[in-house]
């Protein structure tokens, strides 16, 4: 009998119910979904403190220990990798089990499908995926983002609320709700449907044209101008952060600091910043942007 491995680490249970709805097509019977575990769990909802620290180790993708992972076989025909971008790199649980040598044995030339639940900034995490599953032998297949669709302003705000206080809800009964929308998450059965066809057919040339068909991956243009520049800066600040906070003292500064940046180069440089590009430069390079957005919803990696 086929058999396909779903493995996923969520903390608020979103990217959980996403998967749900996206292996609902399969025979239940065919599926077996493994939950990955810090040995030291994250917290939810996070403190800013506590969220932050975690920055410098996530982008310099080190890993953590995780709880034993148990697979009840050595071999599947499929593998859907669920994960979460964390500071445009991918989670540290996600980082971690990419880097262990019993999980890189079952990629080894296993077709995989990577399926993201995040805010709105995947791209950068998702080269990093693409290298841990070819360097493990495996051959990703497609690629699925599940994104918060509201601008970048107002998702910072309502992930932030989510994040701090643990309540999915409307802040101040006035912003949308956080996180990946009813609409989206629903859809997640017309893209294990399509998957599913690719499956049992053990076809998969065609498979990511046919997911972006449905006409419901976007990556708009502000978002990838601020990917391309961003993750640049996280390493900076990552290895400053590792390299001199040598103390707790001198690293909780360090954090705070980075803390601090962030916000203002999210909420008051990004926007001007971004408004400049748009009127001014992107629309001299429109095919480059094409391209390079064709790129970033394919499933090629850079050679």
């Amino acid at each position: 009998m086929k058999k396909i491995l779903v493995v996923s680490y969520s903390q608020s249970g979103q990217l959980t119910e996403i998967l749900d709805r996206f292996t609902s097509p399969f025979d239940p019977a065919l599926v077996e979904h493994v939950k990955i575990t810090p040995r030291e769990p994250f917290p939810f909802p996070w403190t800013t403190d506590e969220f932050f620290d975690k920055m410098p180790e996530c982008v310099e993708e080190q890993a953590i220990e995780l709880e034993p992972v148990q697979f009840s076989s050595f071999r599947y025909e499929l593998i859907v990798f669920g994960y979460q971008p964390w500071f445009l790199s991918p989670s540290l649980p996600a980082t971690s089990l990419l880097q262990s040598p019993a999980f890189k044995m079952l990629l080894s030339g296993t077709p995989v499908v990577t399926v993201i639940g995040g805010r709105n900034m995947w791209l950068n995490s998702q080269e990093s995926i693409k290298k841990y599953i070819a360097d493990a032998g495996g051959r990703l297949v497609a690629n699925i983002p599940f994104m918060d669709r509201t601008t970048n302003l107002v998702s910072a705000v309502t992930i932030l609320h989510w994040m701090l206080t643990g309540r999915k809800d409307r802040k101040w009964n006035i912003f949308p709700y956080p996180g990946v929308s009813r609409e989206d998450i629903s859809n997640g059965a017309r893209f294990g449907k399509i998957v599913r066809e690719a499956f049992d057919n053990d076809d998969y040339w065609h498979l990511q044209q046919n997911i972006l068909a449905l006409g419901l991956i976007h990556i708009p243009t502000d978002i990838l101008f601020i990917e391309q520049r961003a993750k640049k800066l996280f390493r900076i600040w990552a290895g400053l952060i590792r390299k001199k906070g040598t103390t707790p003292v001198r690293r909780r500064r360090l954090v705070t600091a980075f803390k601090y940046y962030l916000l203002v180069a999210l909420f008051i440089v990004a926007p001007v910043v971004v408004t400049i590009y748009r009127l001014l430069i992107a629309p001299f390079f429109r095919r480059a942007i094409k391209k390079k957005k064709e790129y970033f919803c394919g499933v090629e990696t850079k050679p």
